[in-house]
């Protein structure tokens, strides 16, 4: 993990819909006679995204605009972040067991999400179902390789197969529910909060790995980061008295780390210079109730954008916490 996979999930779904809304205002809006409801017959047509006639302008827009933000993405990270380290010939880097793998499950939520996004944009653009699915699903997965393989090419890390495979898992969780129920009844989605440590030794060494502002700790601090699977029960077991909005979701976080694989630090000489080897290292599962913001039925625009980006984050909820062979609540978890 090279850059806070949250951060750039954010960037982009901001410029995608900014693109979007351009678009938009600089067409003439279609008929409504000509849009569509697409029908499946295990969902509820009440809660349906919309499919629209293909239009080549709008198909233009989201080509021109897609490759301006990958490719300047790219230059911008070669430029402000690669620049900063030696260059190296092509190599392999094993960071499976850093993180306690909660970076591998950022990179599986950012490719999902991308992946969503992308694919939304197509269906607006009026691409036929399978090739919004497949173009816009394996857009999160072709992204995220490619910043693998400018880690590739850095002497300081290099590309990594954990990373790789977790992209792929993202996109694919996308594009397998498409093909097989034309919605997203298991979402994954993210909360996070920032946060400051207690002691001096703690707060110095977060400052470091983590940055100082609370923007920073947000996206960068993995101790503070849950993802999770929300699950629309009314979806995938069709139980009609159970209210459409409402998901069961499964989390996964981490605790207890100041350290890719250990809480020891040493200097270039080799020197220890942090050690916190009596911290826990500890995984952390959570189970809460949350609100799929797509069963929210309304015509406004500017709401459904919303909506949309809301259904990337998980509602604040009652939670249970099981850690460390223990089982604990939390009245409202974010």
């Amino acid at each position: 993990m090279r850059y806070p996979p949250v951060f750039l999930s954010i960037c982009l779904i901001s410029f995608f819909l900014h693109n979007k809304a351009i678009a938009q205002d600089s067409l003439p809006a279609i008929p409504s006679k000509y849009l569509q409801v697409q029908k499946t017959a295990v969902s509820d047509s009440s809660f349906e995204p919309k499919s629209y006639p293909y239009n080549r302008n709008r198909v233009g827009w989201l080509i021109a605009g897609n490759t301006a933000v990958y490719a300047g993405s790219i230059t911008g990270l070669s430029i402000m972040w690669y620049a900063n380290y030696p260059r190296s010939s092509f190599h392999f880097f094993d960071d499976n067991d850093e993180w306690l793998q909660v970076d591998k499950t950022g990179h599986t939520f950012t490719a999902y999400l991308i992946s969503r996004t992308s694919a939304e944009m197509w269906r607006w653009a009026g691409l036929s179902r399978k090739k919004r699915i497949w173009i816009g699903g394996l857009s999160g997965v072709a992204y995220q390789s490619i910043i693998e393989v400018l880690d590739g090419f850095s002497a300081e890390y290099g590309f990594s197969m954990g990373d790789f495979t977790a992209n792929i898992l993202g996109s694919a969780a996308y594009i397998s529910q498409e093909l097989a129920w034309d919605e997203q009844k298991i979402k994954i989605k993210f909360s996070a909060l920032p946060h400051r440590y207690s002691s001096d030794d703690l707060e110095k060494r977060a400052d470091k790995i983590f940055g100082k502002s609370n923007t920073e700790r947000l996206l960068k601090d993995y101790n503070h980061q849950t993802y999770w699977l929300s699950a629309n029960m009314h979806s995938l077991f069709h139980i009609d008295n159970w209210p459409a909005w409402l998901n069961i979701s499964i989390g996964y976080g981490a605790s207890g780390m100041f350290g890719g694989r250990s809480n020891i630090a040493r200097d270039d000489q080799g020197n220890i210079i942090f050690d916190r080897s009596d911290i826990p290292r500890l995984r952390q599962w959570y189970l809460s109730p949350d609100v799929d913001f797509s069963k929210i039925k309304t015509r406004k625009k500017g709401v459904k954008v919303l909506l949309f980006i809301l259904d990337s984050f998980k509602f604040p909820a009652p939670t249970l916490e099981l850690s460390n062979g223990k089982i604990k609540g939390h009245f409202i978890y974010f």
